[in-house]
């Protein structure tokens, strides 16, 4: 197979390069700017995707059987356009395309099914709305031009490499045996997937006649509370974590920050409103098994142990907000 991944450097995108690399497939990384971070054997193309015609220059003299669309733009935003555009410049003789989605496509709620309706145009969240209209637009494609479109929408993606301060903001409090603040109650629903579960659902996707036209939710299928979450990171470092409850109010007044660095309370945006998901369209159609949440944890820690950097942290914030209100 001939792969064309948009967006291969970092955690998934990456994973997944290795994963069709150990497979013998052919594979290519199309992105922004060059990078000496590609594995051995990866052909490099540079091409802003906002730029159809440089992606067609960039991919001329290629044919690809599958495009995996892996990449977001997380200073810019990555619009329902600049796939469009994307979509067009490779799309012509593709077995596959399979876009990277995300559960905040259906923009809010709880235990969603494939065929709910995803956020509208006007949502406020702009990563919620690209998502949902980057997914409108491909399925467009699908009935209009035949694109053989997948689309997968996981929730929280955790493992080996994530650059996201996630699994290490708590590691790295729990090592150094500070107290964890839990926002609320610790009652609001999280619910995820596992890096190497992700990507065998990429492959999957690609080789499965069936996915063609489909959406797939990716996810270990129980959500669990922000309490469970910690505890279960602590359970994966083999030690005790201590729990402090503080009011969102309180975090809020405060200006405890979502997405940090400064003031961030709770991991880079594990503090929002749930929306989770069923799975069992991908069990049924793809054969979809998540590892166990437990064990992947582990490994996930044993990756942490060997190469995360930890940073000097400022605490200030946690701090005050541990002082009696």
């Amino acid at each position: 197979m001939r792969a064309l991944v948009i967006g291969g450097t970092l955690f998934i995108g990456r994973r997944l390069v290795e994963r069709l690399l150990e497979e013998g497939h052919s594979v290519a990384v199309l992105h922004r700017r060059k990078t000496e971070r590609l594995p051995a054997g990866v052909e490099e193309l540079v091409a802003d995707r906002n730029d159809g015609e440089a992606v067609k220059r960039a991919v001329a003299g290629r044919r690809f059987d599958v495009v995996f669309d892996n990449v977001y733009d997380w200073e810019r935003g990555t619009t329902a356009a600049q796939v469009e555009v994307t979509a067009h410049a490779l799309g012509e003789g593709l077995q596959r395309y399979v876009f990277m989605s995300s559960v905040a496509a259906y923009g809010e709620g709880l235990d969603h099914v494939e065929e709910d309706p995803l956020a509208p145009d006007d949502h406020p969240v702009a990563y919620v709305r690209n998502k949902a209209a980057s997914e409108r637009v491909l399925f467009m494609l699908h009935r209009e031009r035949g694109l053989p479109v997948v689309t997968l929408r996981p929730p929280f993606v955790y493992g080996p490499g994530n650059p996201f301060y996630r699994e290490a903001f708590f590691w790295d409090r729990i090592e150094e045996g500070r107290p964890i603040i839990v926002p609320g109650d610790g009652s609001r629903l999280m619910q995820f997937v596992f890096v190497e579960d992700l990507v065998w659902t990429c492959l999957r996707a690609a080789a499965e006649p069936a996915a063609v036209g489909e959406a797939f939710n990716v996810a270990h299928e129980r959500p669990l509370t922000q309490t469970e979450v910690v505890m279960a990171l602590a359970r994966a470092a083999h030690k005790q974590a201590r729990l402090v409850y503080v009011e969102r109010e309180r975090i809020e007044a405060a200006g405890g920050s979502v997405m940090g660095p400064q003031r961030l309370y709770f991991g880079v945006y594990f503090d929002v409103p749930p929306i989770t998901e069923r799975v069992e369209k991908a069990r049924r159609l793809l054969g979809f098994t998540p590892t166990d949440w437990e064990a992947a944890l582990r490994k996930t820690y044993e990756w942490y142990r060997a190469h995360h950097v930890r940073q000097r942290q400022d605490y200030s914030f946690e701090d005050s907000l541990l002082e009696p209100g």
